[in-house]
């Protein structure tokens, strides 16, 4: 019997990430998981009853807040595992669990979300003039080098990885040289209805972070006035909610009946970021319901926006002016509730596990032979 490790960044919360790493554990529920720290009772049960074997960031000051921070030595942390008991490595990667070493005769497999995005993509977004302090800036232009200098070598230590779309398979290639598989992140379609009912809010579901550039929304609708329910946290939440007029309420993270009826009830989502995957637009579509998401990365494989099985408004470059017109275009635009319902179950939950798991099968198969 295959002795099985799950290597995971950090459990601080249930977003996309953390939904593939809930579909692993199932399937590998004697597995040990690895991860850099873990915030108690953040996660699902399923994953809060694994065996959980955090590094030596758990130790560290703020890490529950402020674990960002540490990342300089995020590479040492993930290296700090011993692996070698483990014939099958599975990691799930954004940041640096792909780059724990497993052991020789191990077959590793990296669910790859992204390339280290702080330091390729959104380092900007992340790092760059008024996103960062001087000292933060001054020391990640010394510190970045090496980052990506870890990240591309460490890369060699995956045998095979799977992107969860075609945009991360093409910057796995770009930055890693590395071909990728690609099956669609997990939609858990069955968690909504769909909804007939639209009450008189747009809606965004978001980690309030740079990246996800929902401070364009706020700039939209302080400009159109008409109500937007932001629902979601994160260290871009004081500077948002300082920018944003009565129209727009902040609602923090809900749980997943109430997140349910947000969808539900809402006249279309708002998607004004690039993402890697994003499965929030898809959740929506569960409902029934459309998407305003900007047409670059993720979104260009989930949303359909044109034709018979229309599912959406497309918005082609991240201003208030192209927001505002995709928001018009919404207004003046019929969509069919079943349609957009029936899209977003072609990325339901029981097809993405069942594709994983037939594609580790194979692989565990052909190395271990």
């Amino acid at each position: 019997m295959l002795r099985v490790a799950l290597v995971h960044d950090w459990l601080t919360g249930m977003r996309g990430g953390e939904k593939v790493l809930e579909v692993l554990c199932e399937l590998f529920p004697d597995a040990k998981l690895f991860t850099l720290l873990h915030n108690e009772g953040a996660m699902s049960p399923v994953i809060e009853n694994m065996k959980i074997e955090t590094s030596f960031v758990q130790k560290l000051p703020m890490k529950g807040s402020r674990y960002r921070s540490y990342l300089p030595i995020f590479p040492r942390a993930i290296e700090s595992f011993d692996l070698s008991d483990f014939d099958l490595v599975i990691s799930t990667s954004h940041c640096v669990a792909k780059g724990a070493r497993p052991a020789k005769h191990a077959l590793h497999i990296c669910y790859c979300f992204t390339p280290m995005r702080y330091v390729w993509d959104q380092y900007e977004e992340y790092f760059g003039k008024g996103r960062a302090d001087i000292v933060t800036r001054s020391a990640m232009a010394l510190i970045a080098p090496a980052l990506r200098n870890w990240d591309v070598q460490s890369a060699s230590r995956v045998h095979f990885f799977v992107a969860d779309s075609w945009h991360v398979a093409k910057r796995i290639e770009r930055f890693y040289s590395r071909t990728a598989d690609v099956i669609h992140g997990p939609v858990d379609t069955a968690r909504f209805t769909k909804s007939d009912t639209t009450l008189d809010y747009y809606l965004v579901v978001s980690a309030l972070v740079p990246y996800k550039r929902v401070d364009l929304a706020v700039e939209t609708f302080n400009q159109r006035g008409q109500r937007l329910i932001i629902v979601g946290s994160g260290p871009e939440e004081s500077r948002l909610k300082a920018k944003a007029a009565s129209n727009i309420e902040f609602l923090g993270w809900q749980g997943d009946e109430s997140l349910a009826k947000f969808y539900a009830n809402c006249r279309a989502l708002i998607f004004p970021g690039e993402e890697d995957f994003g499965i929030v637009p898809l959740e929506a579509m569960a409902s029934g319901k459309p998407v305003i998401a900007f047409a670059k990365g993720g979104a260009l494989e989930t949303v359909v926006g044109e034709g018979d099985r229309r599912t959406g408004i497309f918005f082609h470059e991240q201003s208030v002016k192209a927001l505002t017109m995709a928001i018009k275009e919404f207004e003046g635009t019929v969509f069919d509730p079943h349609t957009i319902r029936s899209h977003a179950e072609s990325f339901g939950r029981p097809v993405f596990k069942r594709k994983l798991q037939s594609f580790i099968e194979a692989k565990v198969a052909g190395h271990f032979k």
